[in-house]
């Protein structure tokens, strides 16, 4: 998925004697995960959580919306985004959280590419046809963003360790 960041743990949270996830671990849990939650920021400032599904592709994780949704209206304002997704479990799993920017795709051969990764990830149920810069037309038309990272945080159990990953020097 997302190429090879650089990896810290934090010592102050989680068991002593634990390690760092590796990155490939992080990426296969945004990979296969089912279903993300996405934060934007209304214009207010206060937060806005829904949950979504999304695909990694061409190193990034991307998501789509509706055009008149509340998170389209946000992203119009401000592009800074969280996008998690976990187990939810207390003493297994792998949570995972990606802080960054999103990037509207336009390119309608990179939305093709991105719809196919849907199709193939989700099953015919969530085929998009791609329109002119969008998934679909008219009141069904949904943009699509690529989350460009700035900062990812895993949250491994057992033992408990948080892993941050950051990504061009930021």
């Amino acid at each position: 998925m997302l190429s090879e960041p650089t990896a810290t743990i934090d010592r102050r949270f989680g068991d002593p004697e634990a390690s760092a996830t590796p990155w490939p671990e992080t990426a296969a849990a945004l990979e296969r995960a089912e279903l993300y939650w996405l934060t934007t920021v209304r214009a207010d400032g206060r937060p806005h959580v829904t949950p979504l599904i999304g695909v990694a592709h061409d190193g990034a994780m991307h998501f789509c919306t509706g055009l008149r949704e509340q998170k389209a209206r946000n992203l119009e304002h401000s592009s800074r985004v969280a996008l998690t997704t976990g187990t939810n479990t207390w003493a297994e799993g792998l949570d995972v959280v990606v802080e960054g920017t999103a990037v509207r795709i336009g390119d309608n051969a990179a939305l093709q590419r991105i719809a196919d990764a849907y199709e193939a990830k989700y099953g015919s149920v969530w085929h998009f046809d791609v329109g002119d810069g969008v998934f679909g037309e008219g009141e069904r038309a949904a943009a699509v963003f690529r989350v460009e990272p700035a900062k990812v945080m895993a949250f491994a159990k057992q033992p408990h360790a948080q892993t941050t990953y950051r990504f061009g020097g930021s």
